[in-house]
């Protein structure tokens, strides 16, 4: 049986508890550790130790391990070399088994961490991208105005109110969708259950949601390039609101509204339910809750909370 090392949230909730004089058998039960575990601790503390002294020297302690680090032969360490030149992983490496290399795939691995070899150029391991990664593949068609010039147009866009992300998020069927809007300052989130995801149905449910708002409240929405978002033209002449796209494969351009996304999706929006017929009722249930949540970049607010902050009186009569 593998033991588990203490980590350094674990010593520091150790040594509160020892501050406070509490006993080893509630700790015990609270960290679910063995009572030889927390005595030891304990009597660490008792010599004026300080959590961090204890993390310090069980790190010292593990490189006196004598494990020793494996040095491949020249001959290998070259061909190696040779492969990461052309963008091999270890498991292609090891796998190819082209030369016998004297040593497994996860100790490859650690050869790469350790930095033995340069893995710069090696491509990420599954479909993530890097940030500020643009997709260049196929024919690329932009529909509307790039996200670059939104600062141009905007030059306090990072600490003004008012500009939105939005996206949608599909059902089983990729047939019926929920639109998603995320206010950036304060994180509100906005649902639409537009039930069919097609830009006609996008374009009526956008313009007539933003005619029930007080002018000019919201100044930009940045969509991805999604197709439902054709009538992006119609929207913007309607509602006189900046319409902005990200990059095509760059979704980070739109961190905020993606990380919301997984969010709706946690709380009820999955991907196995069918979002054609689904109630409106439910949808404004899970963002409300969602809302209500007080958040740390908020400083422990809700987002409701900060929007509302933004909401000035005659804005908050024509709401009502």
């Amino acid at each position: 049986m593998t033991y588990t090392h203490l980590t350094m949230n674990e010593v520091t909730m150790i040594h509160l508890y020892w501050i406070n004089h509490t006993k080893v058998s509630v700790v015990i039960g609270a960290l679910r550790r063995s009572k030889q575990t927390i005595y030891k601790v304990y009597h660490y503390f008792e010599t004026g130790k300080s959590p961090l002294d204890y993390c310090n020297q069980y790190h010292l302690n593990k490189s006196r391990c004598g494990h020793k680090l494996i040095q491949l032969p020249a001959e290998q360490a070259s061909y190696i070399k040779c492969c990461v030149a052309k963008g091999w992983t270890p498991d292609t490496i090891i796998g190819r088994h082209k030369r016998d290399i004297s040593c497994s795939v996860k100790t490859l691995y650690r050869m790469f961490a350790r930095g033995e070899f340069d893995i710069s150029s090696l491509p990420m391991k599954g479909n993530r991208r890097p940030n500020g990664y643009i997709e260049k593949r196929g024919k690329v068609s932009r529909s509307g105005r790039s996200i670059h010039t939104r600062l141009t147009d905007y030059p306090t866009y990072n600490q003004e109110f008012g500009h939105l992300e939005g996206d949608t998020i599909i059902g089983k069927q990729h047939h019926g969708a929920v639109m998603t809007l995320v206010e950036r300052q304060s994180k509100l989130m906005i649902t639409l259950n537009v039930h069919e995801r097609s830009a006609d149905s996008i374009e009526t449910y956008t313009i007539n949601w933003l005619k029930q708002l007080p002018k000019h409240l919201f100044k930009s929405i940045t969509f991805d390039n999604g197709k439902e978002f054709a009538n992006w033209k119609q929207i913007a002449n309607e509602a006189d609101i900046n319409i902005y796209f990200s990059d095509v494969g760059a979704p980070n351009q739109r961190g905020l509204n993606e990380n919301c996304n997984g969010l709706l999706r946690k709380d009820g929006l999955k991907k196995s339910l069918e979002l054609d017929n689904l109630p409106d009722s439910l949808v404004q249930n899970i963002t409300a809750r969602r809302n209500h949540i007080p958040r740390k970049s908020l400083n422990y607010k809700t987002p409701i909370e900060v929007f509302m902050a933004y909401i000035s009186d005659e804005q908050l009569m024509s709401l009502a």
